[in-house]
C-alpha cells in the first residue's frame, strides 16, 4: 500500500526550487488545503511572510530572497524581474534601483498590501523576452534595456548597460546595434 505524502513534504519540494518560498494558490494545486497550511504555520514549519506567501524557516536565508519574494508577492505566473533591477542583477550596469522592478501581464491589477517596495509594470512579455537569473523568473538584457530606454533611466546607465553586456557577452552585436539606435532616438522624439 503506497503511503500519502505529507503536505510538508509536497511543499518543501517546490520551495527548494524558490528559495524556500511556497505560495497559497501553489499550494492549493498540490492539494495542500487551506486549514493544512494555516496548521504547518502554527507548528512553525512555516512562516507567512505576504499574503498568498510562506517560506520555510529552516531553508538558509540567501541574498536573493527579496527578488523571489517579490516575483511571488505578485501571484502572478508571467511575473519576472524587470527593468533597472534586471539590468542590476546581470551586472551591466550601475543603476541602483530604490524599489525592486517586477513586470505583470497587462490585464492584471495588482492592489494588495506589502508591495511599498516594489515597482511593478504591466507589460505582455512573450517567452523569448524571458530567462532565469538565480533561479528567479527575469526578462532577458535586451528586454531590460529596452524597458530601461521606454521608462526614462538615465541615458548613461543605459549606454553602459548596452556596452557591458555586450562585451560580457549578453548582448548579441545586432542587438547592441539596434539598442543603440534607440537610445539616440529616444533623445529625437
Amino acid at each position: 500500500m503506497a503511503s500519502k505524502s505529507l503536505a510538508r513534504d509536497d511543499l518543501w519540494e517546490i520551495a527548494v526550487d524558490q528559495h524556500g518560498f511556497v505560495t497559497a494558490q501553489q499550494a492549493a494545486e498540490h492539494g495542500v488545503s487551506k486549514h493544512a497550511l494555516q496548521m504547518l504555520v502554527h507548528r512553525g514549519t512555516l512562516d507567512r511572510v505576504a499574503f498568498g506567501v510562506y517560506r520555510f524557516p529552516r531553508f538558509p536565508v540567501g541574498e536573493f530572497d527579496p527578488y523571489m519574494l517579490a516575483v511571488l508577492w505578485t501571484r502572478a505566473p508571467e511575473a519576472a524581474l524587470s527593468h533597472e533591477t534586471a539590468l542590476s542583477a546581470y551586472g551591466i550596469s550601475d543603476v541602483n534601483p530604490s524599489r525592486i522592478h517586477v513586470t505583470v501581464g497587462r490585464h492584471r491589477r495588482i492592489r494588495r498590501a506589502g508591495g511599498e517596495g516594489y515597482a511593478v509594470h504591466y507589460e505582455d512579455l512573450v517567452p523569448q523576452q524571458l530567462t532565469w537569473w538565480q533561479e528567479i523568473p527575469t526578462v532577458t538584457p535586451a528586454t531590460a534595456v529596452e524597458q530601461c530606454i521606454d521608462s526614462g533611466t538615465p541615458t548613461y546607465l543605459v549606454r553602459q548597460a548596452i556596452d557591458r553586456g555586450h562585451a560580457r557577452g549578453y548582448l548579441t552585436k545586432d542587438e547592441h546595434t539596434a539598442l543603440t539606435a534607440k537610445l539616440e532616438n529616444r533623445h529625437e522624439r
